[in-house]
């Protein structure tokens, strides 16, 4: 059931030994709406405590080092920023059942039995915000960075056209609330580690171009991976590399993983990212979606163009 923010609010503060997921894969919008949600509600004194199928990128540590999960049996399980269930990875099996969903995902399949869910907002960090408001408890210094980092990572650094001047005037009450977003900002998108580097000299060898440059697509392997010495939180931000060439409105990066194809496409008008993905059992926002397609490179890469093609007409030869 749909749940405005005064219900999803009572349903937290009535619930205790609550767990907190995030999505396989995990991006800054992801785990900082999970702590930030874990230090407000352990601040007024209830148990909970956050979980990933993947392991939290150490780039998040200025703000998830303070935490200190304590061991419960879970009576109420909420899943943060998951658009399906199936993101949850390996956690899934063992949470069959989730009671509260939030998320900003217009894809969001409605798997959870209760969800506060609004599209409209441009990261899920931003909804947190309202949330934790319309609940009155104190957004502090690092609860304000959890969220700081949400939302500017989800919009890529308010670049993206999901940001709204009520996007910038959260950021600023985030600011004077004690977000360091200078340091941030730095953090998250002007520092990289050398293997970082080596992951977009391969993507940008790999790159190769459909529809008289209107879109851009390129590849990474497994063996590529093991090549560049990556860990997984090198890959956050690579998807957003070929949308960035002039002329293209269809930014696609394929990556390869055990259970096959990781796709990220970025996208601007009129192609519309959710839809492609969907056709592939993925989903997201209108101009930023993904899904995973099982096959050998070729066939994937023709089989996802095709599906480009169709969302842009004109761009077709």
């Amino acid at each position: 059931m749909q749940l405005s923010l005064v219900q999803a609010g009572e349903l937290l503060l009535h619930a205790d030994d609550i767990l907190l997921l995030a999505h396989r894969s995990p991006d800054g919008d992801t785990v900082g709406s999970c702590f930030a949600l874990y230090y407000a509600l352990t601040g007024c004194g209830k148990r909970a405590r956050v979980a990933c199928a993947d392991p939290i990128p150490q780039k998040y540590d200025y703000f998830t080092a303070g935490a200190c999960f304590s061991e419960f049996t879970p009576r109420f399980v909420a899943a943060i920023d998951v658009a399906d269930h199936k993101l949850l990875g390996s956690l899934q099996e063992k949470y069959p059942q989730v009671d509260l969903c939030i998320d900003h995902h217009p894809s969001n399949t409605g798997y959870a039995k209760d969800r506060l869910l609004d599209p409209l907002q441009a990261a899920t960090a931003q909804l947190c915000f309202s949330l934790l408001r319309q609940m009155r408890l104190p957004i502090t210094p690092v609860i304000a960075d959890c969220l700081f980092t949400g939302i500017s990572t989800d919009t890529g650094c308010f670049r993206y056209q999901n940001v709204t001047a009520h996007t910038h005037r959260i950021a600023a009450e985030l600011i004077a609330l004690g977000a360091n977003a200078a340091d941030i900002n730095r953090r998250m998108f002007e520092t990289k580690t050398p293997a970082r580097i080596a992951l977009e000299r391969q993507a940008m060898q790999a790159l190769e171009f459909a529809f008289d440059g209107k879109s851009a697509l390129t590849h990474i392997s497994l063996q590529d991976w093991a090549r560049s010495g990556a860990a997984e939180e090198d890959f956050e931000g690579i998807a957003a590399l070929p949308r960035q060439i002039e002329g293209v409105l269809a930014g696609v990066t394929l990556r390869e993983r055990p259970e096959g194809w990781k796709v990220s496409l970025r996208t601007q008008e009129p192609v519309d990212a959710s839809a492609v993905c969907a056709q592939f059992g993925g989903g997201g926002h209108r101009f930023a979606a993904g899904c995973t397609i099982v096959g050998e490179f070729p066939a994937v890469r023709e089989r996802l163009l095709a599906a480009i093609a169709a969302e842009l007409p004109a761009a077709q030869g």
